[in-house]
């Protein structure tokens, strides 16, 4: 179980770790996006250079709350709960945040007690 922290607007955070080509892991703080249903996780452009992940797909429109966009899809390796996932990372401009998806939620229980302070996703399938 991960534990996390509510924003100044409400917005979920949590930290997470993504692991590099050459093995380095960050630990990124990244926000749960329920809206964004497509994927696992979205970051900037800006944010892959160290990541060196592989190029999957170039190039894809994407919905967004902003419109639509224009993403790269990379294969990219993360830590999240305690396990490495290899998950699809969308890749685009003007993100201001790492963002990870709700597809996390088909395999993660999030519980939310914003009046005490709860915020915690954890495991519930090893399912990718």
């Amino acid at each position: 179980m991960i534990s996390g922290w509510f924003g100044e607007n409400g917005e979920l955070f949590f930290e997470i770790e993504l692991i590099a080509s050459k093995g380095e892991i960050f630990p990124v703080e990244v926000m749960l996006d329920t809206g964004f249903t497509a994927g696992y996780l979205a970051i900037n452009f800006q944010d892959m250079e160290a990541l060196d992940w592989p190029l999957v797909r170039s190039k894809f429109k994407l919905a967004t709350a902003r419109g639509d966009a224009l993403f790269d899809l990379y294969e990219g390796r993360v830590i999240i709960d305690g396990q490495e996932s290899i998950v699809p990372v969308h890749v685009g401009e003007e993100l201001p945040e790492i963002l990870i998806g709700s597809q996390w939620l088909d395999r993660m229980q999030l519980v939310v007690n914003k009046p005490i302070g709860i915020l915690t996703l954890e495991t519930v399938s090893n399912e990718a």
